[in-house]
């Protein structure tokens, strides 16, 4: 008999964990689209699942090739698309256009109004991204782009911040976002700094705080600043290739 591989991530005391399985979530396939919602998004309403603090959506999409979104507007909301594999093509009426591809983070400042489209770039393959939303902490401000690659490394790397220091991109919410990247058997530990997160896995089978969690799968956890967040990626009998994630560090 082993054992039992997730006994020290055990919850801290004060921490609240609620999983939100891949499967539960809400759907939709519009032939083009193939788009899984967290939360309740378009014609999927479950007011269970409104949104988890500033944090309003996040929808795991696959578009065709040749395929996506044109152009529509938006306001008052940060963006962020993280792809997952092909490459996304963006334009806006801010005049940027580039392509978004494994390894990058966009963030789109809508404020005030912006219009912008969001196209699979390649003729024929696939694109699988998150969308995200997060509301920002002011209404009204000037809309921006803002786009960087991180370079794969091992563990934690913080992505997005309120102020945007060490290198990340700068979000008008009091939120960091940090990406995981993990291999069989390997570990990270996260301190909570604003009291609560969400976890999202995109890749892979992991253990948070003793709860296994697995491609598509969402888990918040709430409880006082300063909680623990415990992750590993099982090995062995269990292992099921390196883990890839994202953490939401939010109030």
């Amino acid at each position: 008999m082993t054992a039992d591989p997730t006994a020290d991530l055990a919850v801290p005391a004060g921490l609240l964990l609620e999983l939100r399985r891949a499967a539960a979530r809400g759907h939709a396939d519009h032939g083009w689209l193939d788009s899984h919602h967290s939360f309740s998004f378009g014609g999927y309403h479950d007011p269970r699942f409104m949104g988890f603090g500033a944090l309003r959506v996040i929808n795991e999409d696959r578009v065709l090739g040749g395929q996506g979104f044109g152009t529509h507007p938006h306001r008052d909301m940060e963006i962020v698309s993280y792809v997952i594999d092909g490459a996304l093509a963006h334009r806006d009426t801010l005049g940027t256009g580039s392509i978004i591809r494994p390894g990058e983070l966009q963030l789109m400042r809508a404020g005030r109004g912006i219009a912008h489209s969001e196209m699979n770039a390649h003729p024929r393959d696939p694109v699988h991204f998150l969308q995200i939303w997060i509301l920002p902490a002011r209404a009204g401000t000037q809309p921006g782009y803002q786009q960087q690659a991180f370079p794969p490394a091992a563990g934690l790397t913080r992505l997005a911040s309120p102020d945007g220091a060490g290198g990340t991109l700068q979000i008008d919410q009091d939120i960091e976002l940090w990406r995981i990247l993990l291999e069989p058997g390997a570990e990270a530990r996260h301190r909570l700094a604003r009291g609560r997160a969400w976890v999202q896995v995109v890749k892979g089978v992991v253990d948070v705080n003793g709860a296994r969690l697995f491609p598509g799968d969402g888990l918040a956890v709430t409880g006082a600043p300063g909680g623990g967040l415990g992750m590993r990626a099982p090995d062995g009998d269990d292992a099921a290739g390196p883990v890839e994630a994202l953490v939401f560090d939010l109030r």
